[in-house]
């Protein structure tokens, strides 16, 4: 779908950040793909040069970005790569908070295994922190990966960190080393994510048992909706509650989502529990399934809308909630969500929310502040692809400028720590304990207005205090959509 090798692919809503929700999926919108012509190379240069690819930028950030007047007049003459060439030039919509590296450069082979497959390389684990007790635990573990190959599952903590059993460091020494981001030493100390990277750890499980485990980095493939706890229905006194839990939106979560609803329909379920805690987002595409999924009586209403610039209005788009065989109409939905909760998930929650009113809640803290989304745009033969912000989102009150997070407008809030001590999905879990207050009628303490610095340092201690272990700016798209990915 490109008229020239420069020509742009339009791909779908990209969900991330550097600390919660950036990038996007591989399937386009119904809108013509754009399109930008080839920029003439000069005579001396090879194809894939700075100076090439920094006008291929140049030509679909000055006809595409979504903030037009927040692009910075910079020269590509100044930097050393393309990455810092792109931070440069949108500086200003990121001072503003609306562009969080929202806007970065990926490669093509990559992201397209990571969307079709969950194709990741890693441990398979996500790691949570506290930084002031020095600590670090695995939150998540993959099926099919390594970490929970070895028995390295929720609540398990990492002692040490080392290339062999001689060097190992504990983590205090290892946080202790930078001082202003003890958190990113840590990240540093796993390596890069290269098949056969290894590392030993030394790792206490949740008995209580120490012991050391050498891991190797591989390829795997991450399956969005766990065999193990994806999907359940949990017995509260006797009432059935549909709980499902969604790592990214792939497009391998299809399936599963149309299993789980099917499940959940047929036994006559009507309060849910959605849990996109770590949730960082993903391809549009998949976050329209799971909200058709979530609004059997809405279908022909309006879900969200896609707003680009004044200059591409034209493109602009609707999107309506769409009949499925698996769909369910809840009465009441208990939404789990953090920091990490970014874009595609945002957007659910926030497009459901005229619809469930009073009979919804945000379980946990505040999510990220995504409402915006991007397009991808390809330079195949330097194996370039640009993730650009390109259009805003809102749902059918027009609410759409949640760059501090749904927490102030979602109209019930549960502030709930995310509890290592019990599998995702278990009632016993305290995020998932207070879901199901609310969903029976029983109280929880709401948490702060998302712009009341006082309170909101009160939020961020319950989750920041077991944050996930990420950098700002990710270094692929795995990083980007699934926080706290080793």
């Amino acid at each position: 779908m490109r008229a020239s090798p420069l020509a742009a692919s339009l791909a779908s809503l990209a969900l991330l950040a550097s600390c919660g929700g950036g990038s996007s999926g591989s399937n386009s919108p119904s809108a013509p793909p754009p399109t930008a012509s080839t920029p003439t190379p000069s005579p001396s240069s090879a194809p894939c040069s700075l100076a090439n690819r920094a006008a291929f930028v140049d030509e679909v950030m000055d006809e595409w970005y979504v903030f037009p007047d927040l692009l910075a007049d910079v020269s590509i003459a100044s930097y050393s790569n393309l990455e810092a060439y792109i931070d440069a030039r949108v500086a200003p919509a990121r001072a503003q908070n609306k562009d969080r590296y929202f806007t970065y450069l990926t490669s093509i082979v990559e992201e397209n295994a990571y969307y079709s497959s969950g194709s990741s390389a890693g441990f398979g684990f996500r790691l949570s922190y506290d930084t002031a007790a020095r600590r670090v635990w695995v939150a998540e573990a993959f099926e099919g990966a390594p970490a929970l190959g070895a028995n390295l599952d929720r609540g398990t903590e990492i002692l040490a960190i080392g290339t062999s059993s001689s060097d190992l460091q504990t983590i205090p020494q290892i946080m202790a080393s930078n001082s202003v981001y003890p958190d990113y030493a840590v990240y540093l100390a796993l390596g890069p994510n290269d098949p056969g990277v290894t590392r030993v750890l030394q790792v206490r499980d949740q008995s209580g048992v120490e012991r050391e485990v050498a891991l190797a980095k591989t390829d795997y493939a991450l399956d969005p909706v766990s065999d193990r706890y994806g999907a359940r229905v949990i017995d509260d006194n006797g009432k059935k509650v549909g709980y499902f839990n969604l790592r990214t939106f792939i497009e391998p979560a299809i399936a599963d989502m149309r299993d789980a609803f099917a499940d959940f329909r047929a036994q006559g379920i009507t309060e849910f529990i959605i849990d996109l805690r770590y949730n960082g987002g993903g391809a549009l595409s998949v976050t329209n399934v799971l909200g058709d999924l979530l609004a059997r009586d809405h279908v022909g209403d309006v879900y969200y809308k896609l707003a680009l610039r004044p200059s591409k209005s034209a493109e602009d788009e609707t999107y309506r909630f769409a009949s499925r065989p698996q769909s369910v109409a809840p009465t009441k939905v208990a939404f789990i969500g953090t920091e990490a909760t970014a874009s595609a998930s945002e957007l659910v929650i926030n497009g459901l929310q005229p619809y469930l009113g009073d009979n919804m809640t945000l379980v946990g803290s505040n999510t990220y502040g995504k409402p915006v989304g991007q397009y991808a745009f390809d330079l195949e033969e330097c194996d370039d692809r640009l993730r650009l912000l390109t259009f805003k989102l809102e749902n059918a009150d027009g609410n759409g400028d949640y760059f501090n997070g749904l927490g102030d407008t979602v109209p019930n809030t549960c502030l709930a720590d995310d509890d290592l001590s019990f599998q995702l999905g278990d009632p016993r879990e305290n995020m998932t304990s207070r879901a199901l207050d609310f969903l029976a009628g029983r109280s929880c303490a709401p948490f702060a207005n998302g712009a009341d610095d006082a309170i909101a340092s009160t939020q961020r201690t319950s989750l920041g205090k077991r944050g996930l272990l990420r950098p700002e700016q990710p270094r692929n798209t795995a990083e980007r959509e699934v926080p706290g990915l080793f």
